[in-house]
């Protein structure tokens, strides 16, 4: 994992805009309805052509495919992976935010906007086996074909896949005897992705905002203590998935749930900072540009970053169409870089994706790549400062 020795990198935490085309074929097939599979091709490969070349032409270091075949981060496995389908038992509960703020649920509810309901994805119903990795080699293959054929490219590609921890709070265990059975089957089966993605050069990002959002979620009713406890479990189960993967191409996202709420009962950041600790990564991915959690960089001066971790620091929002001045974006890096002590352990980041579900995002998509601009240039003012 490439490392700011000379100036700050820039990166961002994965899912891009897929555009209209393919959004809606992916919206459609998310819905099970009918969807032309040549038409998906031919989008795909055009997403895939703009999105890379859009993130290089942005000046973006570390870039990816922008997730552009899966229709979200989380429910992409069931279409990779046996065991899932929709059984008769419980869905997943409203998270704390849509209880304590009826307003503003009922107006997200009614925006129009979200195409694909994140409280009814495909349940557990199975045993949970992902014997055809055929949909991670084709993802893999197509990022680097596509980057192939460019002139200029990223100093470093990564890949995202979701923990086995956010993945089982998320998609309703109707199966297994325990919630931890569920866990530790999850992380044993998603072990194959993880290190395919791994095989093919790639930095390998796990996407886990059950660190940030479950507090509020599917542990809402349980203590913190009890909330941590769980979420050791999860690092435990996903560590043993990691167990053959270097931990310097392991890169490990947490968030509070990218979208445009109250956020009013997050967990606190430094909370989760020594369970984060425990993850076999190299690099942390953590929001700090968000007016709910800006504030906890600052924890790292207590609570150090392990030496043999990095931080990706979120310096541009993914929930709204401010385009952040890089003025402001180098100040929250140059701000970083104090709180953690070593300038060569950071990197400009986003807080979020720009589109966690198709169809479905916060930023409008010429605004996505100003942000981006942003970032880039704030890096660059950040880095005069700090190697002046």
């Amino acid at each position: 994992m490439k490392t700011s020795q000379d100036r700050i990198l820039t990166t961002h935490t994965g899912s891009l805009p897929r555009g209209d085309a393919l959004s809606d074929i992916l919206v459609a097939k998310a819905n099970g309805e009918a969807f032309d599979a040549a038409a998906f091709d031919t989008a795909l490969e055009a997403a895939l052509n703009e999105i890379i070349g859009k993130q290089i032409d942005a000046g973006v270091d570390i870039g990816n495919d922008g997730e552009m075949p899966r229709t979200d981060f989380i429910s992409y496995i069931a279409d990779r992976m046996s065991g899932f389908g929709r059984g008769e038992g419980p869905k997943r509960g409203l998270p704390l935010d849509a209880k304590s703020f009826p307003i503003w649920f009922e107006h997200i509810q009614r925006s129009g906007r979200r195409r694909i309901s994140p409280y009814g994805l495909p349940q557990a119903i199975g045993p949970l086996a992902y014997d055809d990795i055929s949909g991670v080699e084709r993802e893999c293959a197509d990022f680097k074909r596509v980057l192939g054929a460019r002139s200029t490219g990223f100093s470093e590609g990564f890949m995202t896949a979701v923990s086995p921890g956010f993945a089982a709070t998320a998609m309703v265990n109707l199966h297994y005897d325990t919630f931890e059975d569920y866990v530790f089957a999850m992380a044993r089966a998603l072990k194959s992705e993880y290190e395919h993605i791994a095989s093919q050069g790639f930095i390998l990002q796990i996407d886990s905002p059950d660190m940030g959002i479950e507090r509020a979620g599917f542990f809402q009713d349980n203590s913190l203590p009890e909330f941590i406890a769980a979420m050791e479990m999860h690092v435990a189960a996903l560590n043993e998935a990691l167990e053959n993967i270097p931990r310097d191409q392991i890169r490990f996202h947490a968030c509070w749930g990218n979208r445009d709420g109250p956020h009013y009962h997050d967990v606190p950041c430094p909370d989760m900072l020594p369970v984060m600790y425990q993850v076999k990564a190299g690099a942390l991915v953590l929001p700090f540009a968000n007016s709910r959690h800006s504030h906890e960089i600052e924890a790292f001066r207590t609570q150090p970053l392990p030496d043999h971790m990095s931080l990706v620091v979120g310096a541009v929002e993914t929930t709204n169409n401010y385009v952040e001045h890089p003025m402001v974006v180098a100040e929250r890096l140059v701000r970083a870089a104090k709180a953690v002590g070593d300038k060569t352990r950071i990197m400009a980041g986003t807080d979020c994706g720009f589109g966690t579900f198709a169809g479905d995002t916060f930023t409008a998509e010429d605004v996505v790549w100003a942000k981006l601009e942003s970032l880039v240039e704030g890096a660059r003012l950040a880095s005069a400062e700090l190697w002046s």
